[in-house]
C-alpha cells in the first residue's frame, strides 16, 4: 500500500460500494440453524447488558435516557447497520446545558466527522501498523470488562437484598455461566444423543441456560425469596416526564452551544472511530477466514449516519465500550471442507482439509437487532422484566469466558505456569522462552492498567490507548526483544506476515539499489 494511494480522497469508500454491489445480495442466500443460534445468542448479549446500563445513563443524563431509549437505540441501529456495541456515556456535561439539544448537535457533529475520516481513508493507516499485539490486548480487556460488570451486578445484590437472597443470586449466576459453557460442549458428547439434538444444546447453550435460570426462582421455597430483576420501561414513550416523543428540535439552541458541540463530537468520532476500527480488525483476522471484501470505510459512513439519526431522535447512539462484534464472529464459526493442490512426488493431487470460517451473512444481525426492537414494546419489556440480575452477571460471566478462551495471551500465560521440561518446542533460532515469557507479561500489565483507566471518567478514550500501542509496538519493543521471538509472537492483523519481515524486505531493496552486500534478516538480536 502506497501513501499515495491513501491521499487519494475517497478511494476506499468508493472500492467499498463497487464490493458492496457484487457482495451483497450473496449476503442474503444462506441461512442455516447456526446463523439463528447466533441470533439468538447476540440478542441477549446486547439486549440483557444493555438494560443494566440504561439505569446508569438514567441518573448521569439527568433522567433523559433511561431503558427505553436504550433499547431503542440498539435495534434501530442495529436494523440499520449491524452495530454490536453497547455505549457508556459518561456524565461529561454541564446539567445547565439543555442536554437533548447540545447532544443532538454533538452527534451531528460526529456524524459528518466519521464521513471525512471515510473520504480521507483514515482505514489506511490503521490497517497497516496495527498488529496482534494490539488486538491481543483489546481482546483481554474486553474480557476483564465482562468479568467486572459480572462482579459489580453481584455487589449491587449484596447491597439490596437479603442475605439468603444474595447467595442464590451467586448460586444463579455461576449456574448460569456453567451450564451455558456445559451445553457449548455438547457436541462433543458422542455416542450420547442425537447429533441434531447436540448442535442444538451447542448453539442454544446461553439461551437455553438463560431461560433456565429465569424460571428458577419462581419455583418452589426459592419463590419466597426477594430478588433484583432487570429495570424496564412500561410503555413506549421517553424516559423523561418532560418529553412527549423521540425527535429532539435541535435548531432551538444558541449558536455559540452549536459550535461549543463541535468538541464533544469530536471526542465521540475518536472514541467511535477507534473502536470501531479495532473491533473490526478482531473480527476479519486469520482466525476467522474471511473471504469477502471488507468495507471499512462504508462501515464508518453508516456508522455515523446512524449517530446523527440517534442525535436527532433523542437516544444514544449504539455504539462504545464494550465492543461484542467479536462475540458474534466467535458464535458463527465452523468446520468446512477444503481442496488444497499440494505436489507429492512430483504429481499434482488434491488433499481435502478441514479448515474453520465464520459464515458471511446479514440475517445473524438483522434477526436479532430486529428482535431487539420487539422489546420496545410494554408487554416485550415486561417479560423482560422477570429477568434476574444475577443471570444477567452469569451471562457477563460466560460472555467473559468465551472471549478468554480464544486469547492466544492466555495460552503463553498458561506457558508460564508450565515446567520448562513441558513446553512446546520453539522454532530453532530462538533460544529459550525468556523473550515469550516477557512478551506475555508486558501484554498482560498493559491490559491491566488500560483496565484501570476504563474506572476512571476518562474511560471514553480507552481505544486511543489501544492505538497508542501500535508505535510502542513498532518503534520501542524492537529495541528490546529479539526480532525471532517478535517474529513468533506478534504479526500484522490485516495482512500477511510481520513488521519484521517488512523490515528485511525494505534492508534488501535497500542493498540492492546501492549494491550493498544482502544483510542477514536477523543479524540485529537482543538479549531477550
Amino acid at each position: 500500500m502506497r501513501i499515495a494511494h491513501s491521499l487519494q480522497p475517497g478511494r476506499l469508500l468508493k472500492q467499498d460500494i463497487q464490493h458492496l454491489r457484487h457482495r451483497y445480495l450473496s449476503d442474503w442466500t444462506f441461512i442455516n440453524q447456526q446463523i439463528v443460534a447466533s441470533a439468538v445468542y447476540v440478542f441477549f448479549t446486547n439486549l440483557l447488558p444493555g438494560i443494566t446500563f440504561a439505569s446508569d445513563l438514567y441518573v448521569l443524563t439527568g433522567q433523559q435516557w433511561g431503558t427505553i431509549e436504550v433499547v431503542f437505540s440498539t435495534g434501530l441501529c442495529g436494523v440499520i447497520f449491524a452495530v454490536e456495541h453497547l455505549l457508556v456515556m459518561r456524565g461529561i456535561f454541564s446539567v445547565k446545558i439543555p442536554f437533548l439539544p447540545f447532544m443532538a448537535w454533538s452527534l451531528i457533529h460526529a456524524g459528518w466527522m466519521h464521513l471525512l475520516l471515510a473520504l480521507i481513508n483514515a482505514h489506511d493507516w490503521t490497517m497497516r501498523y496495527v498488529t496482534t499485539f494490539s488486538t491481543e490486548v483489546f481482546s483481554l480487556l474486553n474480557s476483564i470488562i465482562y468479568f467486572h460488570k459480572a462482579i459489580q451486578e453481584l455487589q449491587r445484590a449484596h447491597d439490596n437484598l437479603s442475605f439468603a437472597a444474595f447467595l442464590y443470586a451467586i448460586i444463579g449466576a455461576i449456574g448460569t455461566m456453567l451450564v451455558a459453557i456445559f451445553l457449548s460442549t455438547a457436541e462433543k458428547w458422542k455416542p450420547l444423543l442425537h447429533p441434531y439434538i447436540r448442535m442444538g444444546l451447542t448453539e442454544y447453550a446461553a439461551a437455553i441456560s438463560i431461560i433456565i435460570f429465569i424460571g428458577m426462582p419462581h419455583v418452589g421455597e426459592l419463590a419466597s425469596l426477594d430478588r433484583s430483576t432487570l429495570h424496564v420501561s412500561t410503555s413506549f414513550k421517553p424516559s423523561s416526564p418532560d418529553r412527549t416523543q423521540f425527535f429532539v428540535q435541535f435548531w432551538h439552541l444558541p449558536v455559540g452551544w452549536i459550535f461549543a458541540a463541535i468538541l464533544p463530537g469530536f471526542i465521540i468520532t475518536v472514541l467511535f472511530f477507534f473502536d470501531h476500527e479495532v473491533s473490526s480488525i478482531i473480527c476479519t483476522i486469520d482466525r476467522y477466514g474471511t473471504r469477502k471484501p471488507s468495507g471499512f470505510a462504508w462501515d464508518i459512513v453508516l456508522l455515523g449516519m446512524t449517530t446523527a439519526l440517534c442525535g436527532i431522535l433523542g437516544i444514544p447512539p449504539a455504539n462504545g465500550l464494550l465492543p461484542q462484534a467479536p462475540l458474534h464472529s466467535e458464535s458463527l464459526m465452523h468446520t468446512e471442507k477444503e481442496e488444497v493442490l499440494i505436489s507429492v512426488d512430483g504429481e499434482e493431487k488434491v488433499e481435502h482439509r478441514d479448515v474453520r470460517r465464520v459464515h458471511e451473512q446479514r440475517w445473524s444481525a438483522l434477526l436479532h437487532a430486529g428482535a431487539i426492537l420487539l422489546f420496545v414494546s410494554p408487554t416485550f419489556q415486561h417479560v423482560l422484566g422477570l429477568t434476574p440480575t444475577s443471570v444477567l452477571a452469569g451471562l457477563f460471566m460466560f460472555m467473559g469466558e468465551q472471549s478468554l478462551s480464544v486469547n492466544p495471551i492466555l495460552y503463553r500465560f498458561f506457558y508460564l505456569l508450565t515446567p520448562p521440561s513441558e513446553l512446546p518446542k520453539l522454532p530453532a533460532d530462538i533460544k529459550s522462552y525468556r523473550g515469550v515469557h516477557a512478551y506475555t507479561l508486558i501484554q498482560i500489565l498493559i491490559t491491566v492498567v488500560i483496565f484501570v483507566v476504563t474506572l476512571t471518567i476518562a474511560a471514553p478514550v480507552f481505544p486511543v490507548l489501544i492505538i497508542i500501542l501500535v508505535p510502542i509496538r513498532l518503534l520501542l519493543m524492537n529495541r528490546f526483544w529479539d526480532r525471532k521471538v517478535l517474529r513468533f509472537v506478534d504479526a500484522w492483523a490485516c495482512r500477511k506476515g510481520t513488521p519484521e519481515d517488512d523490515k528485511d524486505l525494505l534492508a534488501s531493496e535497500v542493498d540492492e539499489k546501492t549494491g550493498a552486500a544482502p544483510r542477514l534478516p536477523d543479524e540485529t538480536t537482543r538479549d531477550v
